[in-house]
């Protein structure tokens, strides 16, 4: 355990072999799971300067500010950090649906006996 980082009150992110930390989007309002994504060190600084959410692309291997071309950005109201330093937790405002698919979550399947079925997101 490093004390510092787990637990004293300077930010030190701890990133991943590739630069990342992973990121846990929650709606700020109804608490509901929305999205996870990773953020490299300039994504997150992004979202701290800014107050909107800003990822980094694993696939696309690139920046992107969350909603940029569809306009369902994602307002940070709260940002935190897990106690050794390795995941982000973003509460945050969303002004649409989160998911890339047009569903208001990313989380939109449960994984059953028979295999996947929708859910609605009160589910």
């Amino acid at each position: 355990m490093d004390e510092a980082r787990d637990r004293g009150l300077t930010l030190n992110p701890k990133y991943d072999k590739d630069g990342l930390i992973t990121a846990v989007v929650t709606d700020v309002d109804s608490g509901e799971l929305l999205m996870v994504a990773h953020m490299n060190a300039e994504a997150l600084q992004l979202t701290r300067d800014t107050g909107l959410a800003h990822f980094w692309s694993r696939s696309r291997q690139s920046l992107w500010k969350k909603g940029e071309t569809s306009g369902h950005m994602l307002q940070v109201r709260d940002l935190r950090i897990d106690c050794d330093q390795d995941a982000v937790w973003v509460k945050a405002l969303p002004a649409g649906p989160t998911c890339h698919t047009g569903a208001r979550s990313c989380f939109f399947r449960r994984i059953g006996p028979e295999g996947l079925t929708a859910v609605d997101a009160a589910d």
